[in-house]
């Protein structure tokens, strides 16, 4: 059996955002969110967030008479995970074809460029 994946699919990770922007939100405040940008169920994202609970991305408190959850990790580590697992994945861990990638199909701007040499350079 293998480990469980860090990547989000894209409906967990659009939740995800949700709860790290609100920092904490019960079902009823992501269903709200989603509502503005298309229509889904209620029951859909309760699901859905009983299942990141499950996965370990989400921990959920009893509160009055709702759950309460909050992240269990940050934004920036998963992200970096998800990062890391697609690296590994598509580039055998490799991450200097992915910046090639980037760079060649031309999705880099000057500006992001310049930035990114900067960090280069200062990197030790």
């Amino acid at each position: 059996m293998r480990p469980p994946s860090a990547t989000l699919t894209e409906q967990e990770l659009e939740i995800m955002k949700i709860v790290w922007q609100l920092d904490s939100a019960t079902v009823r405040d992501v269903y709200e969110k989603l509502l503005e940008r298309r229509k889904i169920a209620y029951t859909t994202v309760m699901t859905m967030m009983k299942i990141l609970e499950h996965k370990g991305h989400l921990r959920r408190q009893a509160q009055e008479r709702a759950f309460v959850y909050r992240p269990a990790r940050p934004k920036n580590q998963v992200i970096q995970g998800m990062v890391r697992e697609f690296i590994q994945r598509v580039f055998n861990g490799a991450a200097e074809p992915l910046v090639v990638h980037l760079v060649e199909d031309k999705h880099l701007s000057e500006d992001e460029l310049t930035q990114i040499a900067r960090m280069i350079r200062r990197k030790p």
